[in-house]
């Protein structure tokens, strides 16, 4: 019978596998923290701490899969099971005003899969295409916010312009 000690240390990796692990999941933190203080710094649902943990979250899931030793094929389970659970989670953050006929949480909800998606990529070893990823991400979530903003005035403003007069 082993001790608790032995337990525990059986399944420690030798120090330079623990350091790529412990790397993969700090680039997936990362990742969440670049997105949730983008999130964080535009009053937007859905921030910091909820962004990190996604990431974290979904980089363990498949760091502790990878090095289970399962199959590719078993893998492949794995992330299709995280991509319906993540797409769950961001149509949680999805809200339909029917009063204004209007949708507000896609963005948050499209922030939220990215994110799990550059995480997922790091928990892999894909740590290039994960930064990679979520820079592009950040371009959208930052620069084409403003460009957005601009073509909604311009076509509010058009549309206004388009509605029939008041009254007979």
């Amino acid at each position: 019978m082993s001790s608790p000690f032995d337990e525990l240390t059986q399944s420690l990796p030798h120090t330079e596998h623990l350091i790529r692990i412990s790397l993969r999941l700090l680039v997936a933190l990362v990742i969440g923290a670049l997105v949730g203080l983008q999130r964080e710094l535009t009053h937007k649902p859905a921030g910091l701490r909820t962004h990190m943990l996604l990431a974290l979250g979904t980089a363990l899931v498949l760091v502790a899969a990878a090095e289970s030793g399962m199959s590719s094929s078993d893998l492949s389970r794995v992330i299709q099971g995280l991509v319906t659970g993540i797409g769950f989670l961001g149509g949680g953050a999805i809200l339909k005003l029917t009063a204004e006929h209007e949708i507000h949480g896609l963005t948050t909800a499209a922030g939220i899969w990215m994110t799990a998606a550059a995480s997922a990529a790091a928990g892999l070893g894909q740590l290039a295409l994960a930064l990679i990823g979520v820079c592009l991400g950040l371009v959208v979530l930052g620069a084409f916010a403003k460009l957005e903003k601009r073509l909604g005035v311009r076509a509010s403003r058009d549309a206004a312009n388009l509605k029939p007069p008041d009254g007979p």
